[in-house]
Parts: structure tokens; sequence; C-alpha cells
């Protein structure tokens, strides 16, 4: 008997008891559609089960960003850890995959009989005052369904508002190796933005000097780019964190959204602000 029972314990020590948490299975050719191979992949925020808030659909405006009522009032949320084409861009226009990307977004959250959001562990806001989050329409991340349909690129990866990249960037590569959507286009979709001048070859736009919100602003009491006591100077921070001012006369002051309004060029220079550069 005993020699029995030692043979059985040394017999179940042989297997491991269960499988690694963290550990990646590649899915065969036949796995179908893209996305697949990431469902057999096991990522540390799998089943977080964490608290999401339900809000109500205003309207999808982009790709990338929809219009929610949170808290009892109107509030635009960007899609955390995630880029797709313009559509209404004052300089960058309509970009390829720009509309399709947008309806897809639309189809999605229009449909959903349950809209909610989640949020990261940094900010829950942008310097537009967008609320940062990941969107659940019934159940389906909205970022996750972009990546997989290649209507997305990862971007925008400030940390600590980073929980899902390791996964979004799994999403990324399987689309991309099947040349869907943003991918179809060779050099178009790169790591800083979109090059439609890649495959239509036109000049690229080389102006940094202001940074705008991707969608049009919507008139409302008190908006931000309404001058302030009179004055009409718009201080904007662009992507690269530079101050930029733009006096009324200056190039892009139609399309500049204002973080703040100085009355002389002097004072916003003694803020920290310089003039554009051209």
């Amino acid at each position: 008997m005993f020699v029995l029972l030692a043979f059985v314990f040394l017999t179940g020590c042989g297997q491991p008891l269960a499988a690694p948490p963290h550990t990646s299975e590649t899915a065969s050719p036949e796995a179908g559609p893209a996305g697949n191979e990431s469902s057999t992949t096991v990522y540390p925020t799998d089943d977080l089960n964490l608290p999401r808030v339900p809000v109500e659909l205003v309207r999808a405006i982009d790709g990338d960003t929809i219009s929610v009522m949170y808290e009892g009032k109107k509030e635009n949320v960007r899609l955390l850890l995630i880029d797709t084409p313009e559509t209404s861009h004052p300089r960058l226009g309509v970009q390829p995959f720009g509309p399709e990307a947008k309806q897809f977004t639309k189809e999605l959250v229009e449909q959903a009989e349950l809209l909610e959001l989640e949020f990261d562990i940094g900010p829950n806001r942008d310097k537009y005052s967008r609320l940062l989050a990941y969107v659940y329409a019934d159940g389906v991340m909205v970022q996750e369904a972009l990546l997989e349909q290649g209507l997305a690129r990862v971007a925008y990866i400030y940390p600590p508002n980073v929980r899902y990249v390791d996964k979004f960037d799994d999403l990324q590569r399987i689309s991309r190796e099947q040349g869907l959507g943003i991918w179809s286009i060779e050099n178009y979709a790169q790591e800083d933005g979109f090059y439609p001048e890649e495959a239509e070859g036109a000049e690229p736009s080389k102006s940094e000097d202001y940074d705008i919100l991707t969608e049009a602003p919507e008139p409302s009491a008190g908006q931000a780019d309404v001058p302030a006591n009179g004055c009409h100077i718009k201080g904007n921070i662009n992507s690269k964190g530079e101050k930029i001012y733009h006096t009324p006369e200056s190039r892009y002051y139609e399309q500049t959204k204002p973080e703040q309004w100085f009355c002389t060029e002097q004072e916003a220079e003694e803020a920290g602000f310089r003039a554009p550069l051209r």
C-alpha cells in the first residue's frame, strides 16, 4: 500500500497544477479573422472586473471621440490609447479610412443598449477637458473593435493610463500583418500619425504651431474660445508641449483652440508663450 501511495503522489507532482497566468498561445492559421489570435492570449488585465460608469450617448463625433451625458452634463470622451483618421479636422480634412472609422464607432455606440466608461488610474481628462476612457458598447470595448478592424492605431501612450496597451499592441500587429484598413496603404499609418501624402504624392503639412480638437467645437455658453475680458490673443499648448500665442492676424488664429487669453503680446510672452514661427 505504501509503495502504491508513493507512486500516485510522485506521478501527481509531475503535472502542473494550473497554467501560468500570463502564457500566450498562438492561434492556428484556421483561427479566422483578425483578433482571434489575441483571444487565445491571456493578459494580466483580463477579467479584472473594474468598475464602469453607465452613460447616455449624445452622438458619435469621430472614430475616437464620442459625446455623452456624464454626471448630468454633456461631455466629450476621447477613447484612450488609440487614434483614428480624421473626418472633420480644419487643417487635415478627411483622411483615408476616417469616415469608415467614424461609421464603425457610430454603429457600435448607437446600437448598444448599454454604454459604459472605464477610467484608468491616471488623469481622466486631457488638456481640452475631454474625458479619457475605455468605452464599452454592450460589453464590447470600442477600442479593441476598432483595432481589430484596422481602423485605429495605438497612440498617445501616457503612463499611468496604459492598462490595455499590451493587448492593443497585439491587436494592432495582427491587423497590420493582415493588411486591414489603415494598414492596407503602405506607410500611411505611422508611429506619429497618418500620412495620406504617402499614397497620394502630396506635400505633407509641416506646421505644428497649433493644436486643436479633432472635431469642430460646439458653441455653448461660456465656451473657452470666446474672448475673455476683451482680450483677443489666444494662448495654446501644442502636442509637443510648446506654448504658442496667436494674434487675430496669425495664419492659424481661427483654427486654434485657446487654453488661455491674453490682452497683449508682452503679456503672453511673460507667461512663457512665443509667437508662431510663421
